[in-house]
């Protein structure tokens, strides 16, 4: 543990000190096996006004912590108003949490943010969110005995500790199921397939998404993205430019196969998205760098991986409880099986949701993972 004695907390303000920011976790995990770094280009376009649409309604402040000289912790408040408009609260929020194993380190950057929003007369802070609930977010709570996923977050256990001791409570858990192929359920996989027959007779079928000419089907998934989780804790709806901007992405790593849409009559009333899980390549790119050589290897390797992340499946409200959930989380796995795949993550899942948990653990997921969005009183 470290003393308070030379401790200063300093706004983001240069390229260089951005730079910064975004590598600061590299030099925090260096040597542990089971961190992944975050692609630099990457994390470097989202906290770019100019390129991400986040920006177009909300703010970013980052800020770097110091000791002596030393670079020991960062943190970023977040101005959400979309966020609180939907909810009808008055919210901040805080994201990119990192820091040394260091209670006064963790308070001074808590209480930079704190004092950075104060001006919005804001009732809470709630986070670790980078920006909201539709990026990465949360603090891993359990399950540090093996690498995270594409897109989930990875830290040490104190951070947990530390938290609750400088005053971050308890708002929601998220949830992680592994489902490995070997352990699925035969029979769960059969009777995914008589349901399917079933919904097939109602006018629902299910097809995988035309991941090349997906910009023809961006106007039906972000109709069902808004509408099929307007209801859950934490949801923000993404704008026109957030959703593209986020397509955009996805495209250069989803595949089709693990892709699925359910329509109804011709629209859209569910959709499920895996991603191919490219952390196992990229985990010992050093500092998340791809160039010089690191982009051949990943665009080489893109379809060398074991595991796939179910990042999201939603269902419109009219259509829930009929089984369509099941029968995404099946094909994904009958997929996985052909292609000879150890398995896959299903996460996030809000620990509430006890649609997607049923789902999940009637394939014989086990859950394996859990983070934690924390608030406290401002």
């Amino acid at each position: 543990m470290s003393s308070a004695i030379g401790l200063q907390v300093k706004q983001v303000n240069s390229k260089k000190e951005l730079h910064q920011f975004i590598d600061f976790p590299h030099h925090l995990y260096e040597g542990d096996k089971n961190y992944v770094p975050e692609l630099f280009m990457a994390q470097k376009d989202l906290l770019n006004p100019k390129k991400h649409p986040f920006f177009e309604h909300g703010e970013v402040n980052c800020f770097l912590a110091y000791q002596d000289g030393k670079i020991v912790g960062r943190i970023a408040g977040i101005k959400n108003p979309s966020y609180n408009d939907y909810h009808n609260c008055n919210y901040g929020f805080f994201g990119f949490y990192d820091y040394i194993d260091s209670v006064e380190v963790a308070q001074a950057l808590l209480d930079k943010v704190k004092s950075s929003l104060q001006s919005e007369n804001y009732d809470k802070l709630m986070g670790p969110v980078n920006f909201s609930t539709n990026e990465t977010a949360g603090t891993l709570v359990e399950g540090y005995d093996s690498p995270p996923l594409v897109m989930m977050t990875y830290n040490k256990p104190y951070y947990d500790t530390i938290q609750k001791k400088i005053g971050l409570d308890k708002e929601m858990d998220l949830l992680a199921y592994w489902i490995p192929t070997s352990a699925v359920s035969e029979k769960s996989l059969k009777l995914s397939k008589l349901i399917e027959e079933r919904l097939k007779r109602q006018g629902i079928t299910i097809r995988n998404l035309r991941i090349k000419n997906i910009k023809k089907e961006v106007p039906q998934l972000l109709k069902v993205y808004n509408s099929a989780w307007e209801k859950n804790w934490g949801f923000v709806p993404m704008t026109r430019a957030e959703f593209d901007h986020m397509v955009a992405d996805l495209k250069l790593i989803a595949d089709e196969r693990f892709a699925y849409v359910a329509e109804h009559n011709g629209e859209f009333v569910g959709f499920s998205v895996s991603l191919p899980n490219i952390n196992e390549i990229t985990q010992n790119f050093k500092k998340g760098r791809l160039f010089p050589f690191n982009i051949i290897k990943l665009l080489l390797n893109k379809k060398k991986y074991s595991s796939v992340r179910i990042i999201t499946t939603g269902i419109v409200q009219d259509f829930r409880k009929k089984g369509i959930e099941a029968i995404f989380f099946a094909k994904n796995i009958e997929e996985a099986k052909k292609l000879n795949l150890k398995g896959g993550e299903a996460s996030w899942v809000l620990e509430n949701n006890k649609e997607m948990v049923t789902a999940a653990e009637k394939l014989n997921g086990q859950k394996y993972k859990t983070y934690r969005i924390y608030t406290c009183n401002l």
